[in-house]
């Protein structure tokens, strides 16, 4: 049986985009994330965490919450801001 190919829309590449962008920024490594975020009880491979940045696995909002707390940062900061912008403007 052959896997579906996983699609992921601009909303998540720019997030995949930015979640790099954090952590290298926070100089943490992949490997350290992985750690931080399994310490938070949601345990993620360095593999998986890879996958995310390079937009070959989707991080789910299970994942983005974990990440973001790992990094220090909330999950808004990740998300692109026309995705926060549309938010805030559902809620206002």
């Amino acid at each position: 049986m052959s896997k579906r190919t996983v699609e992921i829309d601009p909303t998540g590449i720019q997030t995949a985009h930015n979640i790099e962008n954090l952590r290298l920024a926070r100089g943490v490594s992949q490997r350290q994330l992985a750690a931080l975020v399994a310490e938070l009880g949601r345990p993620l491979s360095h593999t998986a965490i890879s996958r995310i940045e390079c937009i070959r696995r989707r991080c789910d909002v299970d994942d983005l919450a974990t990440i973001a707390a790992a990094l220090g940062a909330s999950p808004m900061i990740l998300l692109p801001a026309s995705s926060a912008a549309q938010e805030a403007g559902r809620r206002g």
